[in-house]
């Protein structure tokens, strides 16, 4: 008995090709099992040995073989798409409800609110940072008769000599010496108000008188004697309190703010901001500061910046050469402080604005907004938008330098009302 189905006997192959025939002609097309549906009513014969299994149909029709209806493949041919229902757009990845198209407005909406709470964070964050490594030490309360403020703000910043925290290899590399205590390098006024912004630098060498002044430490009133010393020494005997009052009694002018910054803190900022670049116009040298530069733009490291602004032997002028140095280096640094290649990069930002609060000696009132109104404005005198210049001076005595007091007078009425300076300096 042969049990193939009848659409597979050996009987109807003929010489057809395949199946072990020797015919050399490919068959047709046969009738497979699995998609021959059975007679309605007519069960499937039973499978035999060697039978092919019942399989499913996969055409619409009534119940498919084994009993059950035409389930996964019914509505196949009405080009709907497998496992979903007729109307709707394609399954999920898991068969399920189709998924949602993106909402753009929602998306970019909660990414504007993200990104706005992770920048008002690190802002805030920055600030009370920064505004708890300023060294308020500079108490200006202490200052007696003082002359009244006028429009504008006043900044008195001084460059000392102060070696703090500096080993004796960094005093050797930058040329410091290893003198005790700690005495002004450079003093400068900077007015900052709406008529232009003017940056005055006082020479160390300048003649001064000391007037009545309370100490510092002692709280105890010392009265005028009359006496007249190099301004410099005003700082070298009671401090910075005593030095604004000296300038404030000599110049008539009332200091609002109080900034100082060392030797090491000075070339620490340089280096953090990558160095500045200037452009020195002659060549110098001096063994004393450690100088030696060619004429020509260049940058300037925090060594070679120090050596820079510390040079007074090199020039005949010592004193005012230097300050004229002192300004142009300030302004400049203060120009690559507040570029945006160092504001916005957090790598050279944080490492500048630590460098510079580590080192900076500030009055007790002096907040980061004064602090940060003082460098923009030093960086506007560097572009030209401001004054730069030396306080008027109109001869010597004993070695100091004497102010002109007719443009010094003017000068400070100009600055009082915040005009425009119309005194040229030395």
């Amino acid at each position: 008995m042969n049990d193939w189905p009848e659409a597979w006997s050996d009987d109807n192959r003929g010489t057809r090709y395949g199946r072990g025939s020797s015919g050399a002609q490919p068959e047709g097309a046969r009738v497979m099992r699995q998609v021959r549906r059975p007679a309605p009513g007519q069960r499937p014969p039973a499978q035999q040995y060697g039978a092919v299994p019942p399989q499913p149909s996969y055409v619409d029709g009534g119940e498919g073989p084994g009993g059950y209806d035409g389930g996964y493949d019914s509505g196949y041919n009405t080009g709907q798409v497998y496992g979903t229902p007729a109307g709707r757009g394609p399954a999920g990845p898991t068969g399920g409800a189709p998924r949602p198209a993106p909402n753009w407005r929602r998306r970019i909406k909660w990414t504007s609110i993200t990104l706005a709470t992770v920048l008002v964070v690190t802002t805030v964050g920055t600030y009370f940072w920064a505004d708890s490594k300023l060294r308020r030490e500079v108490d200006l309360s202490k200052v007696i008769d003082r002359p009244e403020s006028g429009k504008g703000t006043n900044y008195l910043i001084v460059g000392s000599d102060s070696r703090e925290g500096m080993s004796k290899e960094d005093k050797k590399k930058l040329h410091t010496g290893s003198a005790e205590g700690k005495r002004t390098d450079s003093m400068m006024i900077l007015h900052v108000g709406d008529n232009g912004d003017t940056l005055i630098s006082l020479p160390r060498d300048s003649d001064v008188e000391i007037p009545s002044y309370k100490g510092s430490e002692s709280g105890k009133t010392y009265p005028a004697t009359g006496r007249h010393t190099k301004l410099n020494a005003a700082y070298a005997e009671d401090g910075p309190e005593l030095l604004v009052r000296t300038v404030e009694y000599n110049t008539g002018l009332h200091i609002d703010h109080y900034v100082e910054i060392g030797f090491a803190g000075f070339a620490n900022i340089v280096d953090a901001v990558g160095g500045v670049e200037i452009t020195i116009d002659k060549p110098f040298k001096d063994k004393y500061s450690g100088a030696d530069f060619q004429a020509g733009k260049q940058t300037l490291n925090g060594e070679q910046a120090l050596a820079f602004v510390r040079t007074r032997h090199a020039f005949a002028a010592s004193d005012l050469e230097r300050t004229k140095n002192q300004q142009k280096f300030l302004a400049a640094l203060a120009h690559q402080v507040a570029t945006p290649g160092t504001i916005l990069n957090p790598f050279k930002f944080y490492p500048t604005m630590g460098a510079g609060l580590d080192s900076l000696i500030v009055d007790k009132d002096m907040g980061l907004y004064d602090l940060g109104s003082m460098f923009f404005a030093m960086k506007g005198v560097n572009g030209g938008d401001g004054t730069s210049m030396n306080m008027p001076i109109s001869g010597s005595r004993g070695g100091n330098l004497v102010w002109d007091k007719t443009k010094v007078k003017t000068l400070v009425n100009e600055l009082n009302n915040d005009e425009k300076v119309t005194v040229s300096g030395n």
